[in-house]
């Protein structure tokens, strides 16, 4: 690596933490920081799965993609935040990892810092993903990765709660029908929506579907469509259709919340599917809708599969193997079950719905989903982000008006 891509991975390291997931969290995996094996036949994949142990069905797929390539796998899993920063201190090494499996928002991060290599160099095939998916993986007009699978968000609700309110979820088609059936929930007694508007990614995260739904964008927050989609969550606080809590909610204190059977809807992914179904009600899972209609686009999780810069070029051949393996149809529809998530292209995304037809609104919600970092924002995200985050929390709290949070909002971007 030249002078200038080290001073970018020196420069960027401080800012990755900030883009790491906010779906899961786990414990750190092996904490070594050599990527490179001794032996000549043995390729190193990190992974942020530290949950997935050594004779786990992921680390066995590991292990026989790489018989079927004719090498051995040296895999390393780590917490996502310390994946990352590990991995720009291992290419400023030159000792990168052959395959690197990365939350998705962090990929233009590693692009820009000069970290990967591009699919046109690494001859990765991407042709079948969806390109709402892909998308997240694309910054300067080139492809990083191909994704492993994604999550998302959708409406959970409470069947009994809405029967008891006398509310049909199939009138839910936008936000006045949304908020005339949080109303009737209130007059029954019972509690509206729960989500979460913390002061973190996590907050932007969840209102993101809300903006986007709204037609705003993230390059102009202070717009009326912007305003509109704040002042639909200070308007639910303010009426009590939803709890002061959200300000302080993760997305798992929210389900907490939800799982108590008191409240009609939840804001929350396909990772709570395990949950739900120790709930102990009946529930159901409808995509967020658009402030007039429609699926509104929400915020894509999950990982892609990416091939680092090697001083060594002669081992991408091999590296690309491994990689179209763990992505191929086969595998993907095992894979993405084990890992709660939506595949990313839709010859599987039909196999999972034809098995278990109750992830069919998540598929819904997939395909109209959208990266954080798309529309070529990439290492930029984070600065608006934590923008979004302060001013939803200036607004839910009162201590500025919708307009007027959004308008600071925007003047910090700039």
């Amino acid at each position: 690596m030249n002078r200038s891509t080290r001073r970018r991975l020196t420069a960027t390291a401080m800012t990755v933490v900030a883009l790491t997931t906010v779906t899961t969290a786990c414990s750190s995996g092996d904490d070594s920081t050599s990527a490179k094996a001794t032996d000549g036949g043995s390729y190193t994949i990190w992974d942020p799965y530290p949950q997935f142990a050594k004779g786990s069905d992921w680390a066995k797929l590991l292990d026989g993609c790489g018989s079927k390539a004719g090498v051995k796998i040296k895999r390393t899993a780590f917490d996502t935040s310390d994946l990352t920063n590990k991995a720009l201190l291992a290419a400023q090494q030159d000792n990168s990892a052959d395959v690197l499996i990365v939350d998705n928002p962090v990929v233009s991060t590693l692009a820009e810092a000069g970290v990967l290599t591009t699919t046109d160099e690494n001859k990765v095939d991407t042709s079948k993903v969806d390109p709402n998916l892909l998308a997240a993986g694309q910054s300067g007009g080139k492809t990083y990765g191909t994704p492993i699978g994604a999550n998302t968000l959708a409406l959970y609700y409470n069947k009994d709660v809405l029967k008891a309110a006398g509310v049909d979820v199939a009138s839910v088609k936008d936000w006045k029908s949304l908020t005339a059936a949080l109303e009737k929930v209130k007059k029954a007694g019972k509690k509206g929506i729960t989500f979460s508007a913390i002061g973190t990614e996590e907050g932007s995260f969840q209102f993101l579907p809300w903006l986007w739904g709204s037609g705003a964008q993230l390059t102009e927050l202070d717009s009326a469509q912007g305003v509109a989609a704040v002042s639909l969550w200070s308007d639910w606080l303010k009426k009590g259709y939803a709890p002061n809590s959200v300000i302080n909610n993760t997305q798992t204190t929210s389900w907490q919340e939800f799982a108590s059977g008191d409240y009609a809807f939840a804001e929350n992914g396909t990772w709570q599917l395990a949950n739900a179904e120790k709930a102990g009600f009946d529930y159901g899972v409808l995509p967020i809708p658009g402030k007039d209609g429609g699926n509104a686009a929400a915020p894509t999780g999950g990982e892609f599969v990416t091939v680092p810069v090697q001083g060594d070029t002669g081992r991408y051949a091999t590296t690309q193997k491994l990689v179209s393996c763990l992505t191929s149809t086969e595998n993907l529809y095992a894979t993405d079950t084990t890992l709660s998530y939506v595949a990313p292209t839709s010859e599987v995304q039909d196999k999972q719905v034809t098995e278990n037809a109750e992830l069919k609104p998540w598929v819904e919600a997939v395909k109209a989903a959208k990266g954080r970092t798309s529309d070529d924002l990439g290492t930029k995200y984070p600065k608006i982000s934590e923008q979004l985050w302060k001013a939803v929390q200036s607004a839910l709290s009162g201590s500025k008006s919708p307009k007027d949070a959004l308008t600071a909002a925007q003047d910090a971007v700039n």
